[in-house]
């Protein structure tokens, strides 16, 4: 019965280091578009601004 036990107890330990690395993958894809996205924002942004401040 403790075979049984340590063999279960191995898969679980498994289980948590693969869902770990997908947690890791999944916020690295999200800081990915994050970052991608307040790059192009920043420079319509900064844009806008520089013609608003030129008609001021």
């Amino acid at each position: 019965m403790t075979k049984i036990a340590a063999k279960v107890q191995t898969l679980l330990n498994k289980e948590r280091g693969a869902t770990a690395v997908e947690y890791g993958l999944m916020v690295a894809l999200i800081a990915v578009v994050i970052i991608a996205a307040v790059t192009l924002l920043g420079n319509n942004l900064s844009t806008t601004f520089q013609n608003v401040a030129s008609k001021v």
